[in-house]
């Protein structure tokens, strides 16, 4: 069941590059197994899935320790700041950077552990009140800012666009992030390296990847709902 829930995504991403005229290896699939049991992640990773999305620290953590070889595990839930020390040196990826502040703390962990940690800004598109991220407008001034902290490597934006029945609907929020990316990455700011674009979920990774993402994360179409 998993694995061919796993295999119609791939078919899914493919035929949407197909559509958009892009390579399907441009695109990194983020697993998102919040919430699911260890062994559904090593069933997909028997898959040949590398790569999975966790949202609490907790929850990584103990995935991290009692999985029977690494995977490439990612940081996509909110972050607290007194939280990084745990998480930093075992993610490939944090998604969900939204301020100077928790950026300054996960430069201040990295320095510790002498690693450099990839992150990216997270931006609220759909403007929610319900959703961390900063407005666009924001995001130039605080990259500049992060991007002087030497153990700190921004790689891109990241963002979930709002819940709705009809995908279609989120198209113009991919487009406006999509700009937003290039925009910041013209500007060529030193020890800024913007090639990951995480936008898209099970709702809308297509129309996502037609407008530019570089990395979907999807959590129901490949492990079913959650509780």
């Amino acid at each position: 069941m998993l694995e061919e829930n796993l295999k119609l995504v791939k078919e899914r991403i493919a035929h949407a590059c197909q559509r958009a005229g892009r390579d399907p290896s441009e695109i990194t699939l983020v697993a998102v197994s919040k919430k699911k049991p260890l062994s559904d992640v090593e069933t997909l990773l028997q898959a040949g899935q590398p790569d999975y999305g966790e949202n609490y620290v907790q929850e990584l953590c103990q995935k991290y320790d009692e999985i029977s070889r690494p995977v490439r595990w990612h940081m996509i839930g909110h972050l607290q700041t007194n939280k990084v020390k745990y998480i930093v040196d075992k993610v490939v990826l944090i998604h969900s950077v939204d301020s100077v502040h928790l950026a300054r703390q996960i430069e201040k962990e990295a320095a510790k552990k002498d690693l450099v940690s990839n992150i990216l800004i997270q931006i609220n598109i759909g403007h929610e009140e319900t959703k961390f991220g900063l407005e666009a407008e924001e995001a130039l001034n605080m990259i500049r800012e992060i991007s002087k902290f030497p153990h700190v490597r921004i790689r891109g934006l990241m963002a979930s666009a709002p819940f709705t029945a009809n995908p279609e609907e989120n198209r113009c929020y991919f487009q406006k992030l999509h700009e937003l990316f290039i925009d910041i990455r013209e500007k060529n700011i030193d020890n800024v390296d913007m090639e990951i674009l995480s936008m898209g979920m099970t709702n809308d990774y297509e129309i996502a990847i037609e407008e530019g993402a570089t990395m979907v994360r999807i959590g129901t179409a490949i492990f079913g709902a959650r509780n």
